[in-house]
């Protein structure tokens, strides 16, 4: 699939501060990471990442130092948030100043902002949603109280009256250079210990919060007529995973092995999820990723209060096209949404008979999501038409 981004002209001098503060573990951290590479390798901004949790980050950026204030990372000036309210001048302030899923920058910052000339672009960037009311609200205006100052709502999103999504201009090209490539497949996951049998076996990855039902999908799995792998980064589904393997990294139950691996780098990530059959994803930055890599996936939702993040994953279901009812089904199982109890014996068989199918359909909708444009430039030429 072709995939042309539109450079935005952007004046080399233009600089833009990042405001990150780590909620969900490597999500948060992981959507701002992505954006800064991207603004600066293909708009050349000069980006400063603004991050609160260095260890987190340093998960999937292992050259992140952990004990540095202030660090140059591929070209971003990445600087630890801790306690610097009152340490700003005008001097300080970027041109385009972005905080995170409302995460309060500090008052010292936003008072050099209403002081400096001329006076920065303000954007919230939102947390993704398919809900419908997110287009009525992407691009608002809120006017700051006390000074001079107009912060703007942006949101990425699944339509064109949203954002869009983050995707680099080369990820697809890249993609499926490494999909057209068995011996590269093999290679990258024997790297870390996946057999050759495995590699023949359905490949599953694994990423999802504490409260999946692992342990009963896990015992599915075991029944399964066909072989399978699932490889999960260390700590993910902890007790399911403990339960199954007991001692060591790996461990075969009937027709299921558990792979244990290593925290990876972002880059890492993208090819585990290309080169696995189905890929279980979790809040925004890895559910983005997965779709990008033309497989089917099933989305863990990040747990909220009064269960509203059901009303979240039931919005994108209904707007995701590459689906079909096991799909669903398997979906609101996982995230405890269904109206009854999950029965993953049950569900899994027509699912795994849907798959080709599902990745067929995987294709068109990439091609519904990128007629929308990417985030990282949409969030530019809006920046441009406030300025």
């Amino acid at each position: 699939m072709d995939h042309q981004n539109t450079h935005l002209e952007t004046p080399p001098a233009t600089s833009l501060a990042l405001f990150c503060k780590v909620v969900d573990n490597y999500g948060d951290i992981g959507i701002c990471w992505r954006l800064a590479r991207q603004l600066e390798q293909e708009h050349g901004i000069g980006v400063t990442l603004w991050v609160d949790d260095l260890r987190s980050f340093q998960r999937i950026c292992p050259e992140v130092a952990i004990d540095c204030e202030t660090q140059k990372i591929a070209n971003i000036t990445v600087r630890h948030w801790r306690d610097q309210d009152g340490a700003f001048s005008a001097d300080d302030v970027a041109d385009i100043v972005i905080e995170f899923f409302a995460c309060d920058i500090p008052p010292a910052y936003i008072a050099a902002m209403a002081q400096r000339s001329p006076q920065p672009v303000w954007l919230n960037l939102e947390g993704l949603s398919a809900e419908e009311w997110v287009e009525g609200c992407h691009t608002l205006s809120s006017p700051h109280p006390q000074m001079s100052l107009t912060k703007y709502f942006f949101f990425p999103g699944f339509t064109g009256k949203t954002g869009g999504l983050l995707l680099e201009s080369a990820l697809l090209q890249q993609r499926e250079a490494f999909q057209q490539d068995p011996a590269a497949m093999a290679a990258f996951l024997e790297h870390f210990g996946v057999t050759a049998t495995e590699f023949a076996s359905l490949k599953v990855s694994l990423f999802c919060y504490p409260e999946a039902p692992a342990a009963a999908l896990f015992e599915a799995w075991q029944h399964s007529d066909a072989a399978i792998t699932c490889l999960v980064p260390e700590g993910v589904a902890a007790s399911a995973v403990e339960a199954f393997l007991g001692r060591g990294a790996s461990a075969t139950r009937g027709a299921l092995t558990v792979r244990v691996l290593p925290f990876i780098p972002q880059p890492d990530y993208d090819k585990l999820l290309w080169a696995c059959d189905l890929n279980f994803v979790r809040g925004e930055d890895s559910f983005v990723r997965a779709q990008w890599a033309g497989k089917p996936f099933i989305w863990h939702i990040y747990p909220q209060d009064k269960d509203l993040h059901h009303v979240k994953l039931n919005a994108f279901l209904r707007r995701y096209s590459a689906k079909t009812d096991s799909l669903v089904a398997l979906s609101l199982a996982w995230n405890a949404a269904a109206d009854e109890s999950a029965d993953f014996a049950q569900i899994w068989p027509s699912f795994k008979a849907d798959m080709p199918k599902i990745a067929t359909m995987s294709t068109d909708w990439q091609h519904q999501v990128l007629a929308n444009g990417d985030l990282a430039s949409n969030l530019l030429k809006f920046a441009e038409t406030v300025r």
